[in-house]
């Protein structure tokens, strides 16, 4: 169980430094990575920076706070899924680097592993509450 916890952990704090990072990133004027610049490049309107800003960092909160519900954090692991597959198809799409277009799936593969450690401690959270239950005999 702790080795899970550990994997959680450390694969959501990834997902959530990167998504963070590219969103306060994405309201400097002037980028620390070129990412930040991408925006123009890859033809997205200049307003889409603060609706996926916002959208990020709401993420993290979903994710990185302990009590919210597994639905909320469904929902930000979903959203950063399409935002991570939607950057590499971007990428692909202008004749970007293979790097770039790789990048956003190992992210998500970091996101997908988050994902299934989530759901394998929550079970074994409710199977440990039940078997308990059942000695106390509620």
């Amino acid at each position: 169980m702790k080795k899970d916890k550990i994997i959680y952990w450390t694969t959501t704090g990834i997902v959530c430094a990167v998504m963070l990072f590219s969103a306060i990133n994405f309201s400097f004027n002037r980028p620390l990575s070129p990412a930040g610049e991408s925006f123009a490049h890859l033809g997205l309107p200049n307003y889409f920076k603060i609706e996926l800003t916002v959208a990020k960092i709401l993420g993290v909160l979903a994710l990185l706070i302990p009590n919210i519900p597994t639905k909320a954090k469904e929902f930000g692991c979903f959203g950063f899924a399409i935002t991570l597959v939607s950057a590499s198809i971007a990428h692909f799409s202008t004749g970007d680097g293979i790097q770039f277009i790789i990048d956003p799936l190992l992210f998500l593969g970091a996101l997908i592993v988050s994902y299934w450690y989530f759901h394998k401690i929550k079970s074994n959270q409710n199977t440990l509450l039940h078997s308990s239950e059942l000695r106390s005999g509620r």
